[in-house]
């Protein structure tokens, strides 16, 4: 099991330093094939010694041998995080396809919660595919969310087959996700007047239930928002009491727009979360602890049918 471990470790780290390609290149529309990777300010293309992936920002202690400018510590973060995701999927899952499906999760969950944090964006190129494979994933892995399993007593009063079930229960999971998004976007922006969040995180709602179903589409979006909602307060009450843009309250406090305190209090409340990522913790601690987990036991046996 150490053995199995440490090579998902490995084998995490050396696919996190390409997602880090990925996280930085995806946004600006660049290629994340060519060219190789090189330093952000000098240019210098990096030597395979210095790009192993996790070691190298260590022996290079931070800094590009050639111009010796800083490297952001965000890239071995990204890489060691990424391992651990590997080891914690095969941890919980075991060597096993359900293993390979959450792997990928984590993957498209990384790229699009660290992204939201850079630019505030998530880029159609990962959550359309990214949607697409928890669809066919859930042809070949049981999505174990049980939604589908009930409607088929309820309203076709039998039991669907194992494959139907897992299919649909990605599909709900999806329109659930995004459709609920969407809902409250919508009705933000009727009641504001000014958009409350994107489309990016109405398509990445419809990424996370293709893979984990109705119930734990519910429960991400609980979690994510709830996390978002603390989070959000404890940065506002920080950034007003740090008295941030005080120079620009001042400015327009003299233009009779309000007192200064009043003009921050505007300027600290309308700082931007970046939903995405409060939304990927909570679809990764779905994954987790959720995940795999029948919602009723006679979804092991899904073939029999049910009297009326």
């Amino acid at each position: 099991m150490a053995i199995i471990a440490a090579f998902f470790f490995l084998f995490g780290i050396v696919i996190g330093s390409f997602l880090n390609v990925c996280i930085t290149r995806i946004p600006d529309g660049l290629s994340i094939v060519s060219p190789g990777s090189r330093c952000p300010h000098c240019g210098t293309p990096i030597k395979p010694y210095d790009n192993v992936p996790l070691f190298a920002w260590l022996w290079l202690r931070g800094k590009c041998r050639s111009c010796s400018a800083p490297i952001s510590p965000m890239y071995p973060l990204i890489e060691l995080t990424t391992g651990l995701l590997f080891v914690g999927c095969f941890l919980r899952f075991g060597f096993s396809a359900e293993t390979g499906k959450w792997i990928l999760f984590s993957c498209l969950i990384v790229v699009l919660a660290i992204t939201d944090v850079r630019v505030r964006l998530l880029p159609d190129v990962i959550t359309w595919p990214g949607f697409a494979a928890g669809m066919i994933f859930s042809f070949f892995v049981n999505v174990n969310d049980g939604s589908a399993f009930l409607f088929g007593v309820r309203f076709l009063h039998r039991a669907l087959r194992e494959t139907t079930v897992s299919v649909l229960d990605a599909a709900l999971g999806a329109a659930f996700g995004s459709m609920f998004l969407w809902g409250a976007a919508t009705l933000y922006r009727a009641v504001r007047g000014r958009a409350g969040m994107g489309m990016g995180d109405v398509k990445m709602m419809a990424l996370i239930g293709s893979f984990v179903g109705l119930r734990g589409t519910f429960l991400t979006i609980l979690l994510g928002t709830l996390l978002g909602s603390i989070l959000g307060v404890l940065v506002i009450l920080g950034i007003f009491l740090s008295g941030w843009k005080t120079d620009i309250a001042r400015r327009a406090s003299r233009r009779g727009l309000g007192t200064i305190r009043g003009v921050r209090w505007t300027i600290a409340s309308r700082y931007q979360l970046p939903l995405g990522t409060f939304l990927a913790v909570g679809a990764l601690v779905i994954m987790f602890f959720f995940a795999g987990n029948p919602a009723h036991p006679i979804l092991l046996q899904p073939r029999v049918p049910l009297l009326r």
